[in-house]
């Protein structure tokens, strides 16, 4: 990590926070929900936050290119090149938020050779950030309290933890999780699942469905940065800057022993 770095994980993690009382105030109150060409739903509480974080990066990081959800859904698509580019989902998990269970998070992280190498995922419900600014250097801040130190943890020897979507379950997940020795399932959504990794709280985070990059790419680099990872289903790396933007499946892991 450089000092660069530090400066811009503590730079986006501010930003994130910013977005996030966006989608608070809009939380607050009613709302209209749309639903997108993909048949996804959209709020305008994902269009306010995209607006204040694509705003910031550009002034933060004027040579660097942004690709956000909701300007990509509006055929906005720069060209990314061999990077570095920054990608942000303002409001993944929109379906927990029309649901109000809090499940919700903000999402900005910069790639770098097609790896998430820094970014923040914000829990604005909860007031819960995660912030990795390089390797062994994720923080969590609950509130106003102090950054405290997290780490991935290796597998306890009576079974796993596994999470699982909450919105997005499927028969194939559960065959997946058939082969290993699971004793307990979370569900939750949206980010929050790699977070939960990257503290140490669970093991293991199979996603064989759908996603698109900017779902991912924060909380990726939370449990990358965390000593965790994120692999397709082949062992190989998850990578970042398809054509297209879009996953395969995946499996998030902790600590490997």
């Amino acid at each position: 990590m450089t000092d660069n770095d530090k400066d811009l994980a503590a730079a986006i993690e501010a930003i994130a926070l910013q977005a996030g009382a966006a989608i608070m105030e809009i939380y607050s109150r009613d709302f209209a929900v749309e639903t997108k060409a993909d048949n996804s739903p959209v709020t305008e509480a994902d269009q306010a936050a995209e607006a204040i974080i694509v705003a910031a990066l550009r002034q933060l990081t004027p040579h660097i290119p942004v690709v956000a959800e909701e300007e990509v859904a509006a055929g906005h698509q720069p060209d990314v090149g061999a990077g570095p580019f920054w990608l942000v989902d303002p409001l993944d998990g929109t379906r927990e938020f029309i649901s109000r269970n809090g499940d919700f998070t903000v999402n900005i992280a910069l790639i770098r050779g097609g790896a998430p190498v820094l970014g923040t995922v914000y829990v604005p419900a909860r007031e819960e950030t995660y912030t990795a600014a390089g390797p062994g250097r994720v923080s969590r801040r609950r509130g106003a309290g102090a950054a405290e130190a997290i780490s991935a943890r290796t597998p306890a020897g009576d079974g796993l933890v596994a999470m699982v979507s909450r919105s997005h379950a499927s028969p194939e997940t559960d065959d997946f999780l058939a082969d290993f020795d699971i004793k307990e399932r979370i569900d939750a959504g949206s980010s929050l699942k790699f977070c939960r990794l990257a503290e140490g709280a669970a093991d293991l985070y199979p996603r064989l469905g759908r996603t698109m990059e900017w779902d991912t790419a924060a909380g990726h680099a939370v449990l990358a940065c965390a000593g965790g990872s994120v692999r397709r289903l082949d062992g190989s790396p998850l990578r970042y800057g398809k054509d297209g933007f879009e996953n395969p499946y995946f499996v998030a892991r902790g600590r490997e022993s």
